[in-house]
């Protein structure tokens, strides 16, 4: 048994420190924001959390998220769908001649969804009841307490320590740890540091929940949409475009962004509900990535980052929470392979782990970002985008044969929902043949909505 703090009750904080204390670990969470979760039900009136700058950002969890949580905590799944929860299968959502009839397996693209204040509720209520997990809110770490180059607890604001055998940091994106590190006198971290260069233009809905039309991210010219189905007969969407384009930031506008959405006929029957006020706007999110061993040896041992204050990225692929909670598995096995007294050999052995397990995660999802950022950008130069990169051309032509095949629409959707990599579609025999023969001679979009410029018309006529 070792005593580990976890910093941070969000998503993956409240996880890991679940999943540390069901293998026999005493873990205490410290969270800066002071307020209490309120019960479920409330929580999307009631909650602030300034602490997290994507609180009410649309929302979907991954059909791996689901399936992992389900073998690893099953009660929140539970308790999730008793707060309203959605559970729902994503192939559902895309019409019946492109998914073909239901097969068996077809279950494995299930999720359960909700909006994040409802899902974080619901975790804090069921870690609160967990034992050998203590949630402390309203406490602001300020700094780490060392040994030499180990960590040996936290400062915290007021002058208060805590001593630990091991810290966890799931401080999320906005992580001060290489600060820290750094004034204790460590090494400093590689950091890997760019605005993602998105900007989303979100609104909430509810009513009865339109019936699926597509697949949750729709891609199109200078602009990609998300759907996302939620709790309690709730609903959002997102307009994802480059913050580089100041033609279209007119979607700020909620009448502009009706306006904009109605062209899309894939989309347009999302808007069909009761609208909350405005447009939420979110801008400025970073993809970042900290080393915390460099040229092999850890910059300090008794700590460990975890989820987005280890890597994170543009959220639009829907993939954070479940990296994050594979982070958190891959740590819990770690520690329970690995003595915790041998500081230097865990830190080592996780970062081996996360290099082999997780890195690839955070490095796809980059690859994707960084080409549909590019390609947003000619969009709005008028230009096109013919990168010399053959696996955007895959990429493209995989969805555009999912469009006429079941057999890849299901292959695209264990993609989407992280059930898959590209490397499991390239390697069955004769799928890459197929998928090039369906989808290489395409169109660059080739879901039915408007180009630019009559995006832009839309926008500028309303």
């Amino acid at each position: 048994m070792s005593r580990i703090l976890v910093l941070g009750a969000g998503l993956c904080g409240l996880t890991t420190a679940m999943l540390l204390a069901r293998d026999g670990h005493e873990v205490t969470v410290l969270e800066r924001d002071p307020a209490e979760p309120p019960a479920p039900a409330d929580a999307w009136q009631a909650w602030h959390r300034p602490g997290v700058n994507q609180f009410r950002l649309p929302h979907l969890m991954a059909a791996r998220w689901r399936v992992e949580m389900e073998a690893e905590l099953p009660e929140v799944i539970g308790a999730l769908e008793a707060a309203g929860g959605l559970r729902i299968n994503l192939l559902g959502l895309l019409p019946a001649e492109r998914r073909g009839e239901w097969r068996d397996g077809d279950e494995r693209f299930e999720t359960v969804t909700a909006r994040r204040p409802v899902l974080e509720a619901v975790l804090a209520a069921v870690a609160a009841g967990t034992s050998r997990v203590t949630i402390r809110r309203g406490f602001t770490v300020s700094g780490l307490l060392t040994e030499g180059s180990r960590v040996t607890g936290v400062l915290a604001e007021g002058g208060h320590t805590l001593r630990a055998d091991l810290v966890v940091d799931c401080g999320g994106r906005r992580s001060a740890l290489g600060s820290w590190l750094i004034a204790a006198g460590a090494r400093r971290p590689v950091e890997e540091r760019a605005d993602c260069g998105f900007v989303y233009y979100g609104r909430h809905f509810q009513g009865r929940l339109p019936e699926g039309q597509g697949n949750v991210l729709q891609r199109y010219e200078s602009a990609s949409i998300l759907t996302l189905p939620g709790d309690n007969g709730t609903w959002s969407v997102a307009l994802i475009t480059s913050g580089r384009d100041k033609a279209l930031r007119g979607l700020r506008d909620p009448a502009r962004w009706d306006a904009a959405l109605a062209g899309y006929p894939l989309a347009a029957p999302w808007c069909d509900g009761e609208p909350a006020e405005g447009v939420d706007v979110i801008a400025g999110i970073e993809d970042r990535h900290r080393g915390f061993v460099v040229d092999g040896e850890p910059v300090a041992t008794g700590v460990v980052a975890v989820g987005d204050a280890w890597a994170c990225t543009n959220p639009s692929l829907g993939r954070g929470a479940t990296i994050g909670l594979l982070h958190a598995i891959g740590l819990r096995d770690v520690l329970h392979d690995t003595d915790p007294e041998d500081h230097d050999k865990v830190v080592r052995r996780f970062h081996d782990w996360t290099s082999a397990a997780v890195e690839p995660l955070y490095r796809g999802t980059l690859w994707y970002d960084r080409h549909r950022l590019a390609e947003l950008d000619a969009d709005a130069a008028g230009v096109h985008y013919r990168p010399d990169d053959p696996r955007w051309a895959f990429s493209l032509a995989t969805f555009a044969a999912s469009l006429v095949d079941p057999d890849v629409a299901r292959e695209y959707q264990a993609l989407t929902t992280m059930l898959a990599t590209p490397d499991d579609l390239v390697s069955q025999p004769g799928l890459p043949e197929k998928i090039m023969r369906l989808g290489a001679s395409a169109p660059a979009y080739p879901l039915p909505g408007p180009g630019r410029r009559e995006l832009l018309a839309a926008i500028e006529g309303s």
